[in-house]
């Protein structure tokens, strides 16, 4: 009788215990989590102000950077703010409903960066392989044509992965191991089969970050080529393109091994698998502004203006 009833049986609340394991340190670690947490907002505040304001970097690769910043300001706020009150007063609580919500835009976000640096690559290459044709196919009206597709992808495969999750039946815990509401580390917690889960999930994370990532490459290594072959100047192309690749690089490897994690059970302590997860958001939206913003000319001279008139200013 009791192994019917908890077959009929699904949780509907549960609890996001994330590193629960480091005990009384555990609340310590609101002090870096917070510290980017702030980061990330100042840094794509004044990167997003500092484009919306000047004229001059309304082209499409600053709108794409703009963009992103747009992207990265939303990402974290889903879970960063109740994560940081778990960490202090173990407000850890969470609805299904709100859990599957949460889902949905942590990973339709980090999707969103794998299409805008998706586009930047495709920007950096008609600038500097097609730069005749570069206005032509680079208007605005031209990027939301390239982008359009790669959105519905990611709307269609993340909204596929959180309607299969909530079809589950979570009797065994409600306790999720997590600081949020990660596909896997919910669906883990079903007492049915999963399997058909972890395929979705798989191909979500083949679709999504894998293909773009290989169009990414595939991009940059046209460009170099180019370069190479032509008697443009070597450096300046490559460090116009050096801002991007370090950026996916981090973003890609991050999402990546966040998908991989919970397949490698043998390879990542629960703690590892957390942070990898929980960088995966964070992470890039803390460094974006600051690779951005040092690397890129035109941004970095119009911040340094904007500092030097905030300076001038009577208190």
């Amino acid at each position: 009788m009791k192994d019917v009833y908890m077959q009929n049986f699904s949780f509907t609340e549960f609890k996001l215990t994330g590193f629960y394991s480091l005990g009384e340190w555990r609340p310590f670690l609101f002090i870096p989590f917070f510290l980017m947490f702030v980061l990330s907002i100042i840094g794509n505040s004044v990167l997003l102000y500092v484009i919306i304001a000047n004229r001059a970097l309304h082209s499409p690769m600053f709108v794409l950077i703009g963009l992103m910043a747009v992207v990265d300001l939303g990402g974290p706020m889903i879970f960063v703010p109740q994560m940081l009150f778990s960490f202090l007063f173990d407000w850890n609580g969470i609805s299904l409903p709100s859990c599957l919500i949460q889902m949905f835009c942590v990973h339709y976000s980090g999707s969103c960066q794998c299409t805008l640096l998706l586009c930047m690559a495709l920007d950096r290459y008609f600038a500097i392989c097609r730069p005749l044709f570069y206005h032509k196919h680079m208007e605005l009206s031209n990027i939301l044509k390239y982008m359009i597709v790669p959105l519905i992808r990611n709307v269609v495969l993340i909204t596929a992965v959180v309607c299969l999750a909530s079809r589950r039946s979570y009797c065994s815990t409600n306790v999720i191991d997590h600081c949020f509401c990660e596909h896997m580390a919910l669906v883990n917690l079903a007492c049915d089969d999963i399997s058909f889960n972890n395929l979705v999930g798989l191909l979500a994370a083949f679709l999504v970050p894998t293909v773009d990532f290989a169009f990414i490459t595939l991009s940059y290594i046209i460009i170099f080529v180019s370069v190479l072959k032509s008697g443009k100047t070597h450096l300046k192309a490559m460090n116009t393109c050096i801002t991007h690749i370090i950026v996916i690089t981090f973003t890609i490897a991050f999402a990546l091994m966040a998908f991989m994690s919970y397949r490698m059970t043998n390879g990542f302590s629960s703690n590892s698998r957390i942070f990898i997860s929980t960088m995966y958001v964070l992470f890039p939206s803390c460094c974006n502004p600051i690779i951005y913003g040092l690397r890129t000319k035109e941004i970095r001279h119009q911040i340094l203006k904007l500092i030097k008139q905030l300076k001038v200013l009577p208190l």
